[in-house]
């Protein structure tokens, strides 16, 4: 896609080993807005290896947290809601609820989606899903608090 992704246009400088593309090794996941969902695709490496020549579940969980942050940050954009003083994002990852329903192909594309379930300037919940081969492999429910510093 030649359009830039949310990550690249919202916050290009971030490190997260997920979505920045500042981190020159991770996976730089590029998140577009279509309608009302949010979708992406990931390719996975042979070391990201669960050891049984399927996808590990902390690169599932990785890839669908960074994912549902596109549409967080994307939706507080949308909204004005800056980041507080001295945070470098208005909200954080405050709990996902994660559930692998069959084992995901390694090395393959998998494909992304999310939408917002519920959006408040002090809290966001975020649905996602990883699919490989028309299949739903793994579910989150993703919940974003508002970052305030202490």
């Amino acid at each position: 896609m030649s359009e830039l992704s949310i990550q690249e246009s919202l916050y290009p400088e971030l490190t997260c080993f997920g979505c920045g593309h500042a981190n020159p090794h991770g996976f730089h996941l590029r998140s577009y807005r279509r309608g009302d969902l949010t979708v992406a695709s990931f390719t996975s490496r042979p070391e990201h290896d669960n050891g049984f020549g399927f996808l590990n579940g902390g690169i599932i969980t990785t890839v669908l947290d960074c994912h549902t942050a596109a549409v967080v940050m994307w939706e507080a954009a949308e909204r004005g809601w800056e980041a507080a003083p001295g945070a470098p994002v208005p909200f954080i990852t405050s709990g996902i609820d994660l559930r692998f329903l069959r084992p995901t192909p390694l090395a393959e594309q998998v494909e992304l989606t999310a939408r917002p379930e519920r959006v408040t300037e002090e809290e966001m919940v975020v649905m996602a899903e990883l699919l490989a081969d028309g299949k739903v492999r793994a579910t989150a429910a993703a919940t974003w608090k508002r970052f305030r510093p202490r």
